[in-house]
């Protein structure tokens, strides 16, 4: 298995040296998501498919079997690469693989998870940075500091989304030589689309923006927004995010007033940050309704946020709202 990376793969980045150290770690990861994406195409037929029973991760998340698999499958992949440290949901705390070596890997190994039962894609997010002279050092920074955001989608294609600072690229595995060859050498959000992504369920528990917002949406041609909005809602994170980078349009996982939505759901770290990247590298935005997302410092490990992102017409009409309560 390998990747075959454009010839403006990571050239952005500051030294050769570097740019070899994340292409064999992200080989590595690639190793990882083939095994992954064979897991999950078996579905119900595999024994890590199903609940453990009472299970939480550090975040306090039900967990799966499959959850837990893909986590030991990455750490065992990331102990023969160049990584230092290493930052997992599925992990209570940060995990120190060699002190000596540069990178640090930050990961949602099995994001959606809870939809797989469904044959929803999913898929794996990470995000790599350089290391510093400890594990907290090492992620405990804003995202403006990684190195590459990515995520992986286990669905009809199986499809490597990555940037290093220097635009969004897509790939994609080719079975007939396990192979990810580049399929978009740059992916383009367009500034304003007609589609929005949000668990409208919630609606009675929203703050005043975020439910003005969805109502224009909702009055379509005859609200402020002038043309019929269409909502779309996957429920898994790279799933939506993927289709954004398609097609346009926005996603929205807003604080609510629920107990544990108070601060947001996603995770900064491994969720929110990488996927930002990728999003702003693709021309779009991604805020936390009104602050950009890339600016925060990470302040505890499974640290949430609200998230907003998408076509930048879009999520600037979302910070309006915000602005105005404000």
């Amino acid at each position: 298995m390998s990747i075959e990376f454009s010839s403006g793969f990571a050239q952005n980045l500051k030294t050769a040296e570097l740019r070899q150290n994340v292409k064999i770690t992200l080989t590595a990861l690639a190793h990882s998501a083939v095994e992954i994406s064979l897991l999950c195409a078996r579905g119900p037929l595999d024994t890590a498919f199903g609940a453990l029973a009472g299970s939480e991760n550090a975040d306090g998340d039900s967990q799966k079997a499959l959850d837990v698999l893909t986590d030991e499958i990455i750490t065992a992949a990331l102990k023969t690469v160049p990584v230092a440290y290493y930052a997992s949901e599925e992990q209570d705390d940060l995990i120190t693989l060699d002190t000596s070596k540069p990178l640090a890997v930050a990961s949602d190994p099995l994001d959606g998870s809870s939809n797989i039962d469904t044959n929803v894609s999913i898929g794996t997010i990470f995000s790599i940075f350089e290391a510093k002279e400890s594990a907290h050092a090492s992620f405990f920074r804003p995202g403006t500091e990684q190195l590459v955001g990515g995520f992986f989608v286990y669905g009809p294609q199986t499809s490597l989304v990555i940037t290093t600072g220097n635009g969004t690229e897509l790939y994609v595995l080719d079975r007939a030589d396990n192979r990810f060859k580049l399929a978009i050498a740059k992916m383009n959000i367009v500034e304003q689309a007609k589609e929005y992504a949000i668990n409208a369920s919630n609606f009675q528990h929203w703050t005043s923006p975020t439910r003005a917002y969805i109502e224009e949406c909702q009055m379509g041609k005859n609200g402020a927004l002038g043309e019929k909005q269409n909502m779309r809602w996957i429920g898994s994170l790279v799933a939506d995010a993927n289709r954004i980078l398609m097609r346009g349009g926005i996603f929205l996982y807003p604080q609510d007033d629920r107990k544990g939505y108070e601060l947001g759901r996603l995770r900064l770290l491994y969720e929110a940050a990488p996927v930002a990247f990728i999003i702003e590298q693709a021309g779009g935005l991604a805020t936390d309704g009104t602050n950009r997302i890339l600016d925060k410092k990470l302040e505890t490990l499974h640290e949430r946020i609200p998230f907003v992102f998408g076509s930048k017409n879009q999520v600037n009409r979302v910070k309006h709202h915000h602005d105005i309560k404000t």
